[in-house]
């Protein structure tokens, strides 16, 4: 690519970007933030999907399909790679988040 000033300003913010996110503590704070985002996310859903009772088969489908990609996806670039990015954490984050969400769901409607 050319040396343009939107391409520098990209790979600056870029670099800056990266730095900001090696510090442990703020990757930390993204994880716990996508794993909450993920049981608010498991709660609104099935909430929704519950209140027309149509959509609780496709709704159900849906999450399975998700969660199933998700762990195939984290699964196998652990495999293939020692290391783990961020996306990949946060996605398995709130794959765990969504997943907590329905077992705390499913309780409330047994008892």
């Amino acid at each position: 690519m050319q040396n343009t000033r939107l391409n520098n300003l990209l790979d600056v913010v870029g670099a800056r970007l990266g730095g900001w996110l090696r510090n442990p503590w703020r990757r930390l704070s993204l994880m716990v933030i996508s794993l909450l985002f993920g049981v608010f996310l498991g709660t609104a859903i099935s909430t929704s999907a519950g209140q027309v009772a149509e959509w609780d088969i496709i709704a159900a489908a849906i999450l399975v399909v998700f969660t199933e990609f998700a762990s195939w996806i984290f699964y196998s670039i652990t495999r293939r790679r020692g290391t783990r990015s961020l996306i990949i954490d946060m996605l398995n984050a709130l794959k765990i988040g969504l997943t907590y969400s329905l077992f705390v769901e499913a309780f409330k409607l047994g008892s």
